[in-house]
């Protein structure tokens, strides 16, 4: 079920960060119609393919889970599980395009409780439903529901309140195909990049189990893991990136725009060589924190040094790629976000453990991440530089 739902948040992620993307840039040129009429078209279809998407599961809901791998006596209480989660599915979708928005606005605090409620509901209630009241699976998969719609009902709060600038009633606005044709084409980045990372994986799997067996997975799964827990701060720091740069851009204040590349890729870069320190110098303790078998702690400190040997260069890859989306620009936006694992990554994979064996599906990661980075720097600075020529026209024809 987690792919699944992995994947239809990743939709409500979509829709946030394409039409966010559009409300930064009108908030910042003044222009309010725009951003309230980009909000109502938001809604709309958020709440259109959260009709669709519990529908088609409640009717194919064996067809999903038997092609995620819910076979034999794991299908009955993946289906359990399953049609519990499908009630949920309004209510995260709403809940990840909210945040995106609120984002926007620039209100990190509210954005921020918007993630952190589901997390920390989730954890007292799947105490109270699987230990307290026995409920098993399905006390996990209400407990799951429930978080997503406490997230919502504060998302919805707040933009009831009134410390919103988007208003509700914007819905009253009829969907625009220009506004709604951005708000794809900008969120299909997102939604491409979780597909490479999918394909990866698939990858992933099949070649380590082919040079190193089920240990060399394991080694993998670990080394993800900490991957996806170390870098949150600059995941961070690039999430409260995307709505400064919008507006800054939107408003055509091209100096302000480039010094908040500068200063995000100079901070984020101190991030990411402080994660990279502390897994050079701690591997062998983050290790045990997973697991206390013998023959992953001799093989996952040193494949996990090697997975993160670039890491102080990934913040160039991230704010690159956030920059594009921010701005409007689809097309590079796409391409830089899959330069990494498409482009660079998955055929390394392939490539390299030929020659190298298993030390060369750990190798392509820095490699990735090198050339990855080159290439969006590239881009990034040809398309700075183009950000005063607007201003020195302007300033002959004054």
């Amino acid at each position: 079920v987690m792919p699944i739902s992995f994947f239809i948040s990743s939709v409500g992620m979509a829709i946030g960060i394409g039409g966010s993307s559009i409300i930064s840039r009108a908030l910042g040129s003044k222009n309010g119609k725009k951003a309230q009429q980009t909000y109502g078209n938001m809604i709309r279809v958020t709440v259109a393919l959260s009709i669709v998407f519990v529908i088609l599961s409640f009717i194919f809901s064996d067809n999903i889970l038997h092609a995620f791998g819910g076979k034999g006596d794991i299908l009955p209480l993946a289906r359990d599980y399953f049609r519990i989660i499908i009630i949920g599915i309004p209510f995260l979708t709403w809940g990840m395009m909210a945040n995106n928005i609120i984002r926007a606005e620039g209100k990190p605090k509210y954005a921020m409780l918007v993630l952190m409620i589901p997390a920390i509901a989730n954890i007292f209630l799947d105490a109270l439903f699987i230990v307290y009241l026995g409920w098993g699976l399905k006390g996990a998969a209400w407990a799951t529901t429930i978080s997503y719609a406490l997230s919502a009902a504060y998302a919805l709060g707040y933009f009831i309140s009134g410390k919103s600038e988007m208003k509700l009633e914007s819905i009253k606005y009829k969907i625009s195909i220009p506004i709604l044709k951005e708000i794809i084409s900008l969120g299909f980045v997102t939604l491409a990049r979780q597909s490479s990372i999918s394909l990866l994986i698939l990858v992933l799997n099949h070649t380590l189990f082919q040079y190193g067996g089920e240990s060399a997975i394991s080694v993998y799964g670990i080394i993800s893991r900490l991957m996806m827990f170390t870098l949150f701060p600059v995941m961070g720091l690039v999430q409260g990136f995307v709505p400064i740069a919008g507006y800054n851009y939107g408003a055509e204040l091209w100096d302000r725009v480039k010094y908040v590349v500068n200063s995000s890729i100079k901070y984020g870069v101190i991030l990411s060589f402080i994660i990279f320190l502390s897994i050079l110098v701690g591997a062998q303790f983050y290790v045990k924190v997973f697991t206390d078998d013998l023959q992953l702690l001799a093989q996952a400190p040193a494949a996990l040094r090697i997975a993160f040997l670039a890491t102080p260069f990934i913040a160039v890859q991230l704010i690159g790629t956030a920059y594009f989306q921010a701005i409007g620009k689809a097309v590079p936006a796409l391409i830089l976000s899959l330069t990494k694992q498409g482009f660079c990554l998955i055929p390394l994979v392939l490539i390299l453990p030929i020659f190298f064996g298993i030390e060369g599906v750990w190798y392509s990661f820095p490699l990735a991440d090198i050339a990855s980075t080159l290439i969006t720097w590239f881009v990034l600075r040809k398309e700075l530089s183009k950000q005063s020529e607007p201003a020195l026209i302007r300033l002959q024809d004054a």
